[in-house]
């Protein structure tokens, strides 16, 4: 199957639409140090929240982590009082990850400055999208 070549115009919507990602995760990363928090460690709150709550290695499914990488982040973010872990309702064997009333507050307000953010960019990666 022979694909169709790509021109320069599609190289130059890649290539921006690779710029578009990368300053928002630029963004993403500095929003998170200014919180007190390293970006891994916000997207694991993210992540918990998400599906209001999860287990270790659900966590580390989701963050592309080894299980005993995601057990460390997740002694650290107990240790700052952002989660706590509690016995799941579903099964009285397994622990599950909860974000805290302080976790809670410090995700509110990163992700509204994040949604700020993607609402800025997206004029950009729409069009970006489109032209793909």
């Amino acid at each position: 199957m022979k694909t169709e070549e790509l021109s320069d115009t599609d190289f130059q919507t890649l290539a921006g639409f690779r710029r578009a990602l990368r300053e928002f995760t630029h963004f993403s990363e500095q929003a998170a140090e200014a919180a007190g928090l390293t970006p891994q460690q916000h997207q694991a709150l993210l992540a918990i929240r998400a599906e209001r709550g999860m287990t270790v290695g659900e966590l580390a499914e989701r963050l592309l982590l080894r299980p005993h990488s995601v057990s460390g982040l997740a002694d650290r973010l107990e240790r700052l009082e952002l989660i706590q872990r509690r016995p799941s309702a579903k099964d009285r064997r397994r622990t599950e990850l909860d974000l805290t009333e302080v976790g809670k507050a410090k995700l509110q307000s990163l992700s509204e400055e994040h949604r700020a953010e993607l609402r800025r960019l997206r004029p950009t990666l729409s069009g970006l999208l489109a032209e793909l």
